[in-house]
């Protein structure tokens, strides 16, 4: 990492070759929710303080934001920071029991109730995130790098999805799983271990991965765990400490943070129907083959994945672009649920993420890696609706390669004992692995998998990896950047977003309205 020159301004710069992956800390690098969680503190310290003080006979000290909170509480599990506060002040209170009341006073029931006033100010006000935060994680995921996330909060999957960050990491180590993974002795920061477990499965050793961190005992632990680099962000201003605890480089944002690889890096992208005169030059002397997302793309995204049905617009438009090119849908939907919701027989589909491919005159293949999963998925299937069956609301979607867990109808409060069993699940059967999406959790088969070679194999297969093709993929999603970076410099990506962020696409479309107009504008060129 060296120093550089944007415009006025002095960034660091991360050179991608030297790393493979980035894990975030949540509170106060991605969300601005560092400050809601101190003054949750502050309340449930100061309540008790004063009423201890009063029976004790002895002068009220209450709990100080600038001072208690960073040294005692920042960056840990909830009831480790009860435990250091209060052992700070010589107060000896019992550990009491999960299932302790909040209020009562225990370290349980103190932690429990310090969650109620943190839930009541997010269900009241959302969470702020910093938008050059997640602008910088879409500039790594364009360059094809890793992102994990980790949080002392067992509120981290309730946080993501209030603001629609859930896919955003390829994954998460949390509270929940910090209380699972503590039956094999992971422990809390400032030791590294949360990081080396999201290092772990994230598969990238720790000197090929990069820390950012906000508290002391994050880049404490950073440190500890021998990261290739460690990047403090003082939102305070204060750089000294964390680079004094183990920074090797301090920030007050990560906009002072640069990518670079020697890949063009695109922050406002064209729109593909005001572009179509310069795609058309593109199709010259091409054969066109399209490639689409289903949920998103074809269809809004909705409450539940039953209610995802593509209009007969949009049907009618894919019928006809189909007779002219071929057409087919990479869907993280089971194969028979993507093609019954689609209901076309002239297209090619690849249903579980491309685990899973048919189409017309007879072609199927299933990739053979994949089918031997089927046993523990069938398993962890019966397991996860045993464990959340009396959890309201929430849906367990057996795929052929996959279990969606949905939780979008279930009461926040209820999310991180959906997610525990999840892990409880997860840690019985290693074969697989916990995904994430909007409002759901996933496990699938740990393998390397993934929409790009997905895309890549159905051109091999139907023999479109020619210099006399030109593919399109057009997509919504997080998980579409890897096709997208499959058709660099050999084809077409088409990102459909409502708001502009960092992508390996190279045009955009606003909605599954404009997808449609687009096909219809794509029947055109197939016919010339």
């Amino acid at each position: 990492m060296s120093g550089g020159k944007s415009g006025e301004e002095k960034k660091h710069i991360i050179t991608v070759k030297n790393f493979d992956a980035i894990i975030f800390d949540l509170d106060g690098v991605v969300t601005d929710t560092a400050a809601v969680h101190a003054e949750a503190w502050k309340k449930m310290f100061d309540d008790f303080l004063s009423q201890y003080a009063a029976r004790q006979n002895k002068p009220f000290q209450p709990f100080d934001i600038d001072a208690d909170y960073r040294l005692y509480v920042d960056g840990k599990p909830r009831f480790d920071g009860v435990k250091s506060f209060f052992s700070s002040r010589d107060i000896n209170l019992p550990e009491g029991r999960p299932d302790d009341a909040a209020g009562t006073e225990t370290i349980y029931g103190l932690g429990k109730l310090k969650n109620n006033y943190f839930l009541k100010h997010i269900e009241e006000h959302g969470a702020k995130v910093y938008d050059s935060t997640i602008e910088f994680i879409h500039s790594l995921k364009k360059h094809g790098l890793r992102t994990g996330i980790i949080s002392s909060s067992r509120n981290c999957a309730m946080i993501l999805d209030s603001v629609n960050l859930s896919d955003l990491f390829d994954v998460r180590v949390d509270g929940v799983d910090s209380e699972i993974l503590g039956i094999i002795g992971i422990k809390g920061k400032p030791a590294p271990d949360i990081f080396l477990e999201a290092a772990r499965q994230l598969k990238v050793k720790p000197e090929r991965a990069i820390v950012i961190e906000d508290a002391i005992s994050g880049v404490q632990a950073g440190k500890a765990g021998k990261f290739g680099l460690v990047i403090g962000v003082a939102r305070n201003g204060d750089k000294e400490s964390l680079l004094e605890n183990g920074a090797d480089v301090a920030v007050e944002d990560l906009s002072e943070i640069g990518v670079q690889d020697g890949i063009e890096v695109i922050h406002a992208l064209p729109s593909a129907l005001d572009s179509i005169n310069d795609i058309a030059n593109q199709t010259t002397d091409k054969n066109i083959a399209v490639f689409l997302d289903y949920d998103g793309t074809l269809t809004p995204i909705v409450e539940t994945p039953d209610r995802a049905i593509m209009s007969e617009d949009m049907r009618d438009a894919v019928i006809k672009l189909s007779n002219h090119c071929t057409v087919g849908i990479i869907s993280g939907r089971d194969l028979k649920d993507v093609q019954r919701k689609v209901n076309i027989n002239s297209i090619v589909y690849a249903g579980s993420h491309g685990f899973d491919i048919s189409g017309p005159e007879g072609l199927n293949i299933k990739n053979q890696t994949g089918t031997e999963f089927l046993p523990v998925l069938d398993r962890a299937e019966n397991e996860l609706s045993e464990k959340l069956r009396s959890i309201e609301g929430v849906l367990v979607e057996r795929k052929k390669f996959a279990i969606a867990i949905h939780y979008r109808l279930v009461n926040p409060e209820k999310i991180e004992l959906i997610e525990e069993g999840v892990d409880k699940v997860t840690s019985f059967h290693p074969e697989l692995r916990k995904a994430y999406g909007k409002k759901i959790f996933e496990l699938q088969p740990d393998i390397d998998w993934h929409k790009g070679k997905a895309l890549l194999t159905l051109l091999s297969t139907l023999k479109l990896d020619g210099n006399d093709v030109l593919p399109f993929y057009i997509g919504d999603d997080v998980t579409d950047e890897d096709a997208f970076r499959a058709l660099k410099d050999r084809g077409i990506g088409i990102v459909v977003w409502d708001e502009p962020y960092e992508t390996a696409a190279s045009y955009c479309l606003k909605n599954p309205d404009e997808v449609r107009e687009f096909l219809l504008k794509l029947i055109l060129l197939c016919k010339r």
